[in-house]
């Protein structure tokens, strides 16, 4: 018998409810070919992390690897666009690969930085302990938000809290002034379109990108200069330094590219974490009443239970570096496939009760964050922003409920990223 999917992932069926139709498929066919987009989709837990632990077989250098025309299909006027598109996107450091190399010959062939040099360069920053220290400021910016709230009586926790709490904080980490960051949103959310299905995605996308540019550049050649400690001051140690092969990690453009795409990561993931947090909440007034009673030692756990619930990534792309044997398929070289987080997180043979909500799971081995080496660089700091904001909603208002039917909320229509359009809660 041959197992039958709408093949059109970003139809109404797929954005609103990708559970049920991810979960059909890791039962029926989790080593899937799409076939209109020349793409296999990966659904089960244990093949996604078999994936990410195996580099050296599914590159990263999507953008600079691929050898088939974007999915789905663009305008063929913006072609050129699309070039730029990938020029631009193939700079970050996350769409690079761990080069392994031991003789001189490898190091003269392999110069360029690789994943591990451009990813060292910022690490530190966001360690544990280092990411601490911005708590006070995270708690400060959500009394803040939560004060304006109750003042209007209302508030679309999308619009009014998990949006602006992210960017604050990361805005703040990069020194980037208060008045430019609804600017800076407005720039992101073009970035956004890299996941969407529209025809005409590349021109928003390429006014995101150079509008940024823009707005960077100035700002990393003031840090090349003037030292002063934030992230994009730490960012900009890649042009100061070398690899193994005496070149330098990243050149300026890189720098700047790769500034974007911490402003970018740094929020958008984080602002569907608490929105989707806080809906599988009011879905689930048992959790909710749960979770008020202690907060403060719960919010650890609840944290992980919204990754895993509702992740806010849904999937993650990659290019096949040789012909891979998976799930009785052979996927070959240089075929696209993307794994399913939003899946792999209901998967029953990894968690018990996969469908339900439940803030007290143990353990919780979710892959929210993905695995292996490309495991998220802002992991510590996403947790810690939604600790915070789901402490604070508890804490602040008890008898928070939604002011819409469930099933009346709509996502944005993208591959990539789990992100609702608005979610009005009354403050009562």
């Amino acid at each position: 018998m041959v197992t039958t999917f709408n093949e059109n992932l970003f139809s109404p069926e797929v954005i609103q409810d990708p559970y049920s139709y991810f979960g059909r498929m890791r039962e029926e066919d989790p080593v899937h070919w799409n076939d209109p987009y020349k793409l296999w989709v990966i659904t089960k837990y244990k093949d996604l992390v078999w994936v990410t632990r195996r580099p050296e077989a599914f590159s990263s250098e999507v953008f600079t690897r691929d050898p088939l025309p974007p999915y789905p299909s663009i305008d063929e006027s913006d072609m050129g666009l699309y070039e730029d598109v990938r020029n631009f996107f193939s700079q970050w450091f996350i769409q690079t690969d761990r080069r392994a190399v031991s003789t001189h010959e490898e190091i003269r062939e392999h110069g360029a930085p690789d994943h591990t040099d451009m990813r060292k360069v910022i690490h530190g920053y966001f360690t544990p302990k280092a990411m601490e220290l911005w708590r006070p400021l995270v708690q400060s910016a959500i009394k803040q938000l939560l004060d304006e709230a109750e003042d209007r009586g209302s508030m679309d926790v999308m619009r009014d809290y998990a949006t602006p709490l992210p960017l604050l904080v990361i805005a703040a980490m990069m020194g980037i002034e208060t008045y430019d960051r609804q600017f800076i949103r407005s720039l992101a959310e073009k970035l956004l379109f890299i996941g969407r299905g529209n025809a005409d995605r590349m021109q928003p996308l390429s006014e995101g990108i150079t509008e940024l540019q823009e707005y960077l550049r100035p700002m990393v050649r003031d840090r090349l200069k003037n030292s002063n400690g934030d992230l994009l001051d730490k960012m900009t140690d890649a042009a100061r330094m070398t690899n193994a092969a005496g070149k330098r990690i990243m050149d300026e453009e890189q720098v700047v590219a790769n500034a974007i795409l911490l402003l970018l990561a740094g929020h958008e993931t984080t602002i569907n974490l608490i929105c989707n947090g806080t809906r599988a909440f009011m879905t689930h007034p048992d959790q909710w009443e749960l979770f008020k009673a202690d907060p403060a030692s719960r919010m650890i756990r609840a944290t992980e239970e919204c990754l895993r619930y509702d992740a806010p990534v849904k999937s993650i792309t990659r290019i096949a570096g040789e012909d891979v044997e998976l799930g009785g398929k052979t996927i070959q070289k240089d075929e696209r496939m993307r794994w399913f987080v939003t899946s792999a997180n209901r998967d029953p043979e990894v968690f018990d009760r996969p469908d339900d909500f439940d803030i007290e799971r143990y353990p919780n081995p979710h892959v929210a964050f993905g695995s292996g080496i490309h495991h998220c660089l802002g992991a510590t700091l996403a947790r810690l922003e939604g600790q915070e904001a789901f402490k604070a909603l508890a804490d602040r208002f008890p008898k928070l409920n939604m002011d819409c039917n469930p099933d009346d909320l709509s996502y944005t229509s993208s591959i990539t990223f789990r992100t609702l359009e608005k979610l009005p809660v009354s403050l009562s």
